[in-house]
This record gives structure tokens, sequence and C-alpha cells, in this order.
């Protein structure tokens, strides 16, 4: 009954489910990959900042990605860009299964920047692809939609993380590499297979006439958003996602690692969970902010849930500081701030859709997610720089202060649909 069910669906909305599952498939190697990463070059010895490095040129091309790779889906098409990422991700790992005496700073910076290119094709990819199959009008099925997805990816990314300390485990670095390298790309010969021309053909821009060719009038300087409301999501987005990055990426294991005296084991099985947790409140996000009394979010929702998570960082440094029942109040507290942040989180992802131009809608959401990425990068860097110098107190600082950033940017956003 389910095949045929799957069957029936329209051919659009098949193809949409393959993205997603590819997307999905990505994400595992993804999670995996980062934890194995931070406590694998953790374990050779290299400081918290040297770590933080390792992933500089992922979230550089990640940002530049965003940038251009919506151009790029406008005009090739997002499955293209779907497949060219999954390529990628493999030719990424490859390059890892080397030796580990070739496995230098610089060498792993440049496979990491291979796999930020492919994270982010993938990302705007399956994100854009949401707009072209729900109408305009039915913004609390976009929102469902957005939300499943955004918590459905980042619970894999947990399961991810777990995997990737227990690949670590059994196989050591170099196994668990050509093991996910492996089944990627087996997924990646099967989406070359399976997946048709593009979702809903090219995109098109608002200006761009019908009788032109569509893909011939995407522009490139149509790539930065003219919208007041995109931007000022973009710049609120930077802020939030910097603020759970400097503290969470690089500090938080190897914290847990140094003062806990957790194993590879631990660790990625407490991230795994915090972030697979993570997930399962972003797909239940609706169901908090309005859902059930017919509402979908606005600026003001935005604002309201950022001004709650921004004090929650700051409690934990205080108890750090009094020392108060360090290991208790560091995990309760982490539990709050991810679902807080979840919620925070897919709100964004739903109003960037929202507010994104139906045609061109890769070049909003690339845009968009842009911004994200250079939060990622600035909350890597710092937080192997501050915990390195300063420790976990002053990266929690710095994230409460950038969460009040965001909270005052949200005040901008449109009260109203």
């Amino acid at each position: 009954m389910g095949l045929l069910s799957v069957k029936a669906l329209p051919d659009q909305v098949k193809q949409y489910l393959i993205i997603t599952g590819n997307y999905w498939a990505f994400t595992l190697t993804d999670g995996a990959l980062r934890m194995l990463v931070v406590l694998y070059f953790h374990q050779l010895g290299y400081s918290a900042f040297n770590i933080a490095m390792l992933f500089l040129f992922y979230e550089i091309f990640g940002v530049i990605t965003n940038l251009v790779g919506g151009w790029l889906g406008a005009k090739l098409g997002l499955n293209k860009t779907m497949n060219i990422g999954l390529g990628l991700q493999v030719a990424a790992l490859a390059m890892l299964t080397v030796s580990a005496d070739m496995l230098t700073v610089t060498y792993v910076m440049a496979a990491q920047a291979l796999s930020g290119i492919a994270k982010d094709l993938n990302k705007m990819s399956a994100k854009s692809s949401i707009k072209l199959l729900v109408p305009d009008s039915a913004q609390g099925k976009l929102y469902q939609w957005v939300a499943l997805l955004t918590g459905s990816k980042n619970a894999l990314k947990g399961v991810g993380f777990f995997l990737g300390g227990v690949l670590l485990s059994l196989f050591e670095f170099r196994g668990a590499i050509i093991i996910m390298m492996t089944l990627l790309f087996i997924v990646w010969v099967l989406s070359l297979v399976f997946l048709k021309d593009d979702l809903n053909s090219k995109e098109t821009s608002p200006e761009c006439s019908t009788s032109k060719p569509e893909n011939a009038a995407i522009k490139f300087t149509q790539l930065f958003s003219k919208s007041k409301a995109i931007n000022v999501l973009s710049a609120a987005r930077l802020f939030l996602f910097g603020a759970r990055d400097v503290w969470f990426v690089v500090a938080l294991p190897v914290f847990l690692a140094t003062h806990f005296g957790w194993d590879h084991w631990w660790v990625g099985t407490f991230m795994a969970s915090w972030v697979i947790a993570y997930g399962v409140v972003q797909s239940f996000a609706p169901y908090f902010t309005g859902k059930k009394q017919g509402k979908v979010p606005t600026g003001r929702a935005a604002f309201l849930w950022a001004s709650y998570l921004t004090l929650i960082p700051g409690l934990i440094a205080l108890a750090l500081y009094f020392n108060f029942y360090i290991q208790s109040s560091l995990i309760i507290s982490l539990l709050i701030f991810g679902a807080v942040f979840a919620i925070n989180s897919s709100l964004h992802s739903y109003l960037i859709v929202s507010y994104a131009r139906h045609k061109g809608v890769s070049l909003d959401v690339g845009f968009y997610y842009m911004a994200n990425a250079m939060g990622r990068l600035t909350g890597t860097v710092l937080s192997g720089w501050v915990y390195q110098y300063h420790g976990l107190q002053a990266c929690l600082w710095i994230s409460s202060a950038m969460l009040l950033v965001a909270t005052l940017l949200s005040l901008a956003l449109p009260k109203s649909r």
C-alpha cells in the first residue's frame, strides 16, 4: 500500500522526496566527519584553536557557495546542484583516506573546503525546492514542511555525530572515512540515475520575460537581495548561528573531554543526543508557535524567541563561575538551550522561504544561508581561539552578546504576513 501511495504522488513530489533522501544521506556523513575530525585531532594533541582552523575553509567556502550557489541553482537547476554537492563530498572524503602522516593542517583544511562547498549546495537545493512545491497561499503547510525538513536534517546530523565517535573507536580514522565514502558514493550513483530534469524547470527571476530563455535571464547581480525583510533576517541569522557555534563547535566537545574526562564514545553520544533532540524540537516547532490557533510566525515571534534564548548562555557562564554543580548545570542548561534554539532556527527557516520570491527563490535562500555560513565561520574561529585563551565562560558570554544583537535586529522584521 505504501509503494502504491508513492507511485500515485505527482512527479514533482517524488523528485523532491529523492532530493530529501539525498540531503539526509549527505547530512549523516557531514555530522560524522565533523566529529571524527574534532576527536581525532584532539587525540593527536592539537590545540582547540588548531582544531578550529581545520574548519576555517569549510566555513569560508560555505559563505562563497551560498552566495554563488543560489545563482547556480537558478542557472543550472536544483537537481544538478544537488548532484554536484554529493559528488564533491565523495571527493572530500576520498582526500582523507591518505596515510596519517599526510594529514597535515593545510591538507585537511583543503578537504574541508570541498566538504563545505558540497554541504551548502545540498542545503540550498533542498530548501529552495520547498518554495516551488507549496502554493503561496498555504503558509501553514509551508511552515510545516520547512520545519520537518530542517528538524529531520538536524536529527540525522546528531546521528552522524554519534556515528563519527563510534566509527573512530571501532575502525580508526582512515577506516571510518572509507566506510562513509563508499556508502555516499552509492547514494550519489543512485541520484545520478533516478533524478530527472530539474524539479521545476529552471528558476526565473522577477525581471525576466517569459519569452526569453529562463536561465539566460538570471544575472549575477541579482544575488544581492533588495528586500529589507530578507536583509534583516539574514543579519539576525548571522548572529544567531555565531552565538551557537562560538561555544558548541570546538569549545564544548574539548571541554567535555578535558574537564569531565569523557572518552570518544561519551562525547560523540552526548553531542549526538543533543543534536537529535534539537532536530526533533525543530520538527514540532509549529506546535509551539501558534499552529493550533491557525497562525504562522511573523517577525514578532522571531524577536520573542530570540529574547528568551539570550539569557541561557549567560546563566551557564554564571554556573561555571560559581562552580555550581558544573556537570549537572551544563547538561541541563544545554538541553534547554537546544530546545529554544531549535524553535528560533525553525522560525527563521520558515521566514526566509516565506519572504523569498517565488521566481528566483534560490537567489534569496542562497543569500540568506550565506549569512548563516558567515555566522558559523565567525563562531567556529572564536570557539577555538577564545576557548584556548579564555575558557568556556568567555565563549558563553560572547554567545549571549551575539544573541542580544540578533534579538534587537529581529525588531525590524515585518510584524505581519
